[in-house]
Protein backbone atom coordinates (compact mmCIF):
# COMPACT_ATOMS: atom_id res chain seq x y z
CA UNK A 1 0.00 0.00 0.00
CA UNK A 2 3.04 2.19 0.71
CA UNK A 3 3.86 3.33 -2.90
CA UNK A 4 6.70 5.50 -2.24
CA UNK A 5 8.61 2.48 0.05
CA UNK A 6 8.09 0.07 -3.34
CA UNK A 7 9.64 2.86 -5.73
CA UNK A 8 13.40 2.15 -6.74
CA UNK A 9 15.76 4.81 -5.96
CA UNK A 10 16.76 6.68 -9.38
CA UNK A 11 19.98 5.91 -10.73
CA UNK A 12 23.19 7.46 -9.44
CA UNK A 13 26.04 9.45 -11.52
CA UNK A 14 29.40 8.78 -11.49
CA UNK A 15 31.70 10.56 -8.42
CA UNK A 16 33.31 14.02 -9.74
CA UNK A 17 36.36 12.97 -8.39
CA UNK A 18 37.31 9.59 -9.14
CA UNK A 19 34.81 8.23 -11.78
CA UNK A 20 33.65 5.36 -9.38
CA UNK A 21 29.79 4.74 -9.15
CA UNK A 22 28.18 7.41 -6.34
CA UNK A 23 27.01 6.03 -3.13
CA UNK A 24 23.51 7.38 -1.91
CA UNK A 25 24.58 8.04 1.44
CA UNK A 26 27.40 9.83 0.19
CA UNK A 27 25.81 11.08 -2.59
CA UNK A 28 26.78 12.77 -5.43
CA UNK A 29 30.50 11.32 -4.36
CA UNK A 30 31.27 7.37 -4.06
CA UNK A 31 32.79 7.87 -0.39
CA UNK A 32 33.60 10.39 2.59
CA UNK A 33 37.24 10.38 1.25
CA UNK A 34 36.07 11.82 -2.18
CA UNK A 35 33.37 14.25 -0.64
CA UNK A 36 36.59 15.53 2.11
CA UNK A 37 38.62 15.62 -1.37
CA UNK A 38 36.07 17.99 -2.80
CA UNK A 39 35.84 19.95 -0.11
CA UNK A 40 39.45 20.27 0.64
CA UNK A 41 39.46 21.77 -2.69
CA UNK A 42 36.70 24.60 -1.97
CA UNK A 43 38.92 25.34 1.18
CA UNK A 44 42.25 25.51 -0.41
CA UNK A 45 40.59 28.22 -3.61
CA UNK A 46 40.62 24.87 -6.03
CA UNK A 47 37.42 26.12 -7.56
CA UNK A 48 37.42 29.27 -8.29
CA UNK A 49 34.02 31.21 -9.29
CA UNK A 50 34.63 33.76 -11.94
CA UNK A 51 33.89 37.54 -10.30
CA UNK A 52 34.08 40.61 -12.46
CA UNK A 53 36.79 43.04 -12.02
CA UNK A 54 37.08 45.88 -9.24
CA UNK A 55 37.36 49.38 -11.05
CA UNK A 56 37.52 52.50 -8.94
CA UNK A 57 34.04 53.50 -10.18
CA UNK A 58 32.42 50.75 -7.83
CA UNK A 59 34.17 51.78 -4.82
CA UNK A 60 32.16 53.76 -3.05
Amino acid sequence: MDDQAKKPLPPLKTCPICGKPAEHATRPFCSSRCRDVDLNRWLKDGYVIPGRENHEDDVE
